[in-house]
């Protein structure tokens, strides 16, 4: 069985974790390049304007897989250096395929997200969570350390306290403490998820593509560099996009009082 389902529905691309009998853990042989290849096509489409990532069954991803842990398997297997390269060659595969994905994410987060499901989920661009959904980063309670860059993602969505918080006691917080803590946008009713994540997905992808991509690229850059230089981006990202037909489209659209309609010309 596949890694990921994946269903496109006109301009939206849904990624189904697709190992629902187990909570959908992830970090097994190939999961790196199931990602990379999923979202390499994703990318290469530029009818494809977003993104929804959520779980089969009742869980988001558990995480890591702990059976392999205990037998020492897999990516969990062998020496210490070989260990080292499973994370490199597959587990940071995947965190990076994700991270280098162009168009927006949502993550449609339909119950645990734990470990290194939550550093899955926290690379969305937006998180919707069901009101069954848990979250937490509980690498310590094994023994281990944030091995999936959860370190660089988390403080970026909560502050530097409460990620230390979730770090240092393992300690998982539901649904509602998640919006309380901007972790996730919204909670919904479980029935209402998906159809929630879609709508948000529809109202993203009638956006210019161009346009669209460009701003998701601004907004990860504004995260590292200085202000001087997101003005610099910014400036010369502008200049290209007033010379686009989706421009011209959305400035008539406006004065004529009419939806617009971008084409990615």
């Amino acid at each position: 069985m596949s890694l990921l389902h994946i269903l496109r529905e006109g301009p939206v691309t849904i990624l189904t974790i697709n190992r629902a009998e187990t909570m959908n853990p992830l970090g097994a042989p190939g999961d790196g390049d199931a990602f990379t290849s999923a979202i390499n096509a994703i990318n290469r489409d530029l009818a494809c304007r977003a993104v929804i990532l959520t779980g089969a069954g009742r869980a988001f991803s558990a995480g890591g897989d702990i059976k392999a842990m205990r037998d020492k398997t897999g990516t969990f297997g062998g020496t210490a250096p070989a260990i080292s390269d499973g994370y490199r060659d597959n587990i940071h595969l995947m965190l990076r395929a994700l991270y280098g994905l162009r168009v927006p994410l949502i993550a449609a987060v339909n119950g645990p997200a734990i470990g290194l499901g939550c550093d899955v989920a926290c690379l969305a661009d937006i998180r919707i969570a069901s009101e069954t959904a848990k979250f937490g980063v509980t690498f310590l309670k094994l023994g281990i350390i944030p091995g999936d860059g959860g370190t660089w993602i988390l403080p970026r969505v909560i502050g530097m306290s409460r990620a230390a918080e979730l770090f240092y006691t393992g300690d998982v917080i539901d649904a509602a403490t998640a919006l309380d803590w901007g972790l996730v946008s919204r909670v919904v009713a479980p029935e209402a998820l998906m159809d929630e994540a879609r709508a948000l997905a529809g109202r993203i992808a009638q956006q210019p593509p161009h346009a669209l991509r460009h701003t998701k690229n601004l907004l990860r850059q504004g995260q590292q560099g200085s202000y001087d230089s997101a003005l610099e981006m910014a400036a010369n990202t502008q200049a290209m996009m007033h010379t686009t037909a989706d421009h011209a489209e959305g400035v008539a659209a406006l004065i004529e009082k009419r939806p617009a309609h971008f084409t990615g010309a």
